[in-house]
């Protein structure tokens, strides 16, 4: 992997990792284009240190928060900051069970289905929209909201559903605060990712063989700075109720993907 290739998928990453337009989505379509034996080279520690990145980006975004709800928890009382963490354990409920049980069922869907993915694009598209028609509320995530958000972030592994995407989309449409609903959004996914990476690495599934070192950080600092940009700039879109862009911008390249996986597979 070049230099260039290093720095274009770290940016894809890093922007879709939360804008509301699919990563898991955009990297398939970018298999297609660009040709399976291109993107194949991107290792599975390559795409580790991608994600390691950008749940950095989130924390370095949220900082403050995640000091505020620690200093909450060293309090050890059934305060505000343990309630928000466990919505969070919660809500990483239906993830984790659909991960362990269907890990082989959902890789066998990241096989470049440029069809099935610009399905899962117009769906992305449909939620963008009528979040972003829904009233803010200023209602809070309850713990019954969070493990709904769950099962839409567990729906969200589908290669083509945006996993900011439905996960603030469904909080939105069930009443809560759209500034809330982004901020638990991008934290719930941190112990996720950090998970993912910790079970990659206990069952040998990373392997550091021929690694360019160059190539990897390289990547790491592109993914980095354009989630920093890409997680600031998402949190004022949903306060401002400007989902409908991406929502546009998903229909459009779901039905360009519908065509093209239709008339060329």
């Amino acid at each position: 992997m070049d230099t260039l290739d290093a720095i274009i998928l770290g940016i894809i990453q890093g922007l879709t990792e939360f804008l509301p337009v699919s990563s898991s989505g955009h990297l398939e379509l970018g298999k297609a284009i660009l040709g399976d034996d291109m993107v194949a080279e991107d290792s599975l520690l390559f795409t580790v240190i991608l994600h390691f990145a950008t749940a950095l980006s989130t924390i370095v975004i949220f900082r403050k928060d995640i000091i505020e709800i620690l200093s909450g928890l060293l309090k050890f009382k059934w305060n505000e900051e343990t309630q928000f963490v466990a919505k969070i354990v919660v809500s990483m409920v239906p993830a984790a069970i659909i991960g362990v049980l269907f890990e082989e069922e959902l890789e066998a869907l990241f096989g470049g289905s440029v069809l099935f993915v610009g399905f899962m694009l117009v769906i992305t598209a449909l939620l963008l929209w009528l979040a972003d028609k829904a009233k803010d509320t200023g209602k809070p995530v309850s713990f019954r909201n969070a493990f709904t958000i769950g099962v839409a972030q567990a729906i969200a592994m589908l290669p083509g559903i945006s996993r900011s995407g439905s996960t603030i989309s469904t909080s939105v449409l069930l009443g809560n605060d759209k500034a809330k609903a982004a901020r638990f959004s991008f934290l719930m996914v941190v112990p996720l990712i950090f998970g993912k990476i910790a079970k990659d690495i206990l069952g040998g599934d990373i392997t550091a063989e021929n690694t360019d070192i160059t190539a990897l950080s390289i990547g790491f600092v592109a993914a980095f700075i354009s989630g920093l940009f890409a997680c600031t700039w998402m949190i004022k879109l949903v306060k401002k109720s400007k989902l409908s862009y991406f929502a546009i911008y998903c229909l459009v390249v779901g039905v360009i993907a519908i065509g093209f996986g239709y008339f060329y597979s």
